[in-house]
């Protein structure tokens, strides 16, 4: 066996490089959590546990407002424990498997922040107290709303804190696969948060919409709905008559076209007037000329029965146009695609458990033709108890009682979108 000089002292400065890496990544952890610990004490202590003796606010707004933070607090309190005795695979690995509290916490927490203000704003007891404990020197002049948000950014710490761990400990440690899982889990809570952030980002959006559309007749809000953009475009009409500019708004399902309401209207001043709104599932888009190097260009948009032409001078704003539209109209038709395929797959069994009901008859019948005349009558006998057959292409156009208001204005855009190509305010 030969003897490469230097190899075996390379390969051991790299492992000390890891321990001394793992064991600063191990120290800030534990400092970080002992404090975090603290602060939600504070917020059980002298929130949820006054509140509680106090009666100061119903049972269910305390809820509302600090959901499973007494439950995170005993959770972490816990893994603090194995983190300061250096059992840090151990302590994650019995720290997920109650990682559901933080679920529900992050589930909650723009619920919580909205009671919260309301509370705040209705409530003068309970104003009163929350700025009598924030007053403590405890708080360190830190507010209620800013503790609230620490289960929150605790989850990314983790998921940084853990990798950092993970890429430091060894394979053959006993610790590396609890580690890893550990990763895995906070990872899901993690991306979790951001879907909720992005949703809740894109309900704001929605509602600034809706609140800029003059009346109740443009309905903006809807479940499922995206906003993406909106933009000023100059509409050219089908006789060559000169272009006007229109607000248009981008969304995830349709284009909505809108004029601005009179300056001069007393309080409708700075709202708009929603026209037409065009869905976006059959909707062809061509770039006309706007793919050259000339100032700007038209962008052509085909529906089933209408077609828009719309024109920009900055050629910036119109490529940001056309990628947007693209984009939201290949979604849209890829998920029809999906949903079709689906249907297909679903009905295939039931054709081919047909025919061979079909066939088994049939030799039946010839292998006795006798039996034939009888097996005819009780087939259409049966037939006839059967209640009739409803086929899922009629299912949109009823409403179930239970729909929300915007899952009902999904079924009836649906509806209005498969029998026209735009809807006219």
């Amino acid at each position: 066996m030969s003897f490469v000089p230097g190899l075996g002292s390379s390969i051991q400065e790299q492992r000390d490089r890891w321990e001394r890496k793992r064991s600063r990544t191990a120290r800030e952890l534990v400092q970080t959590e002992q404090h975090y610990c603290q602060q939600l004490k504070l917020v059980t202590t002298y929130f949820v546990e006054i509140l509680k003796a106090k009666g100061t606010l119903r049972q269910d707004i305390t809820e509302n407002i600090f959901s499973s933070i007494k439950a995170i607090h005993s959770v972490n309190q816990s893994l603090l424990v194995h983190l300061e005795n250096g059992y840090f695979g151990r302590g994650f690995d019995q720290f997920c498997p109650h990682l559901q509290h933080y679920n529900t916490y992050v589930d909650n927490i723009y619920n919580a922040s909205k009671v919260l203000r309301i509370q705040l704003k209705k409530n003068k007891a309970f104003r009163r107290f929350k700025k009598l404990q924030e007053t403590r020197p405890e708080f360190n002049n830190q507010k209620l709303e800013d503790l609230l948000q620490l289960p929150i950014l605790r989850i990314d710490q983790y998921k940084h804190f853990l990798q950092d761990l993970t890429a430091n400990t060894s394979p053959d440690n006993p610790e590396f696969q609890q580690l890893s899982r550990a990763v895995t889990a906070v990872s899901e809570v993690s991306h979790r948060i951001q879907n909720n952030t992005r949703c809740h980002e894109n309900h704001l959006q929605l509602c600034r919409v809706q609140k800029l559309l003059k009346g109740r007749k443009t309905k903006v809000l809807a479940a499922g709905r995206w906003y993406i953009r909106e933009g000023w475009l100059n509409m050219v009409p089908p006789k060559g008559a000169e272009a006007k500019p229109k607000m248009f708004f981008l969304f995830s399902d349709m284009l909505l076209q809108a004029k601005r309401c009179s300056p001069l209207h007393p309080t409708n001043g700075d709202k708009f007037t929603g026209q037409h709104m065009y869905p976006l599932q059959d909707c062809t888009l061509e770039k006309v000329f706007g793919h050259t190097r000339s100032k700007g260009g038209l962008l052509s948009l085909t529906f089933p029965r209408a077609k828009l032409l719309l024109m920009s001078s900055n050629q910036e704003d119109l490529n940001d146009w056309y990628q947007s539209l693209s984009s939201a109209i290949r979604k849209l038709q890829s998920k029809q695609t999906v949903v079709h395929h689906r249907d297909e797959l679903h009905q295939r069994p039931s054709h081919s458990a047909a025919d061979g009901h079909n066939v088994l008859s049939s030799s039946s019948s010839n292998n006795n033709p006798g039996r034939k005349r009888n097996m005819v009558s009780s087939e259409s006998d049966r037939q006839a108890d059967k209640p009739p057959v409803e086929w899922e292409s009629s299912a949109p156009k009823r409403m179930k009682q239970g729909d929300t208001p915007e899952q009902r204005w999904d079924h009836l855009s649906s509806a209005e979108s498969s029998s026209s190509g735009c809807v006219i305010l």
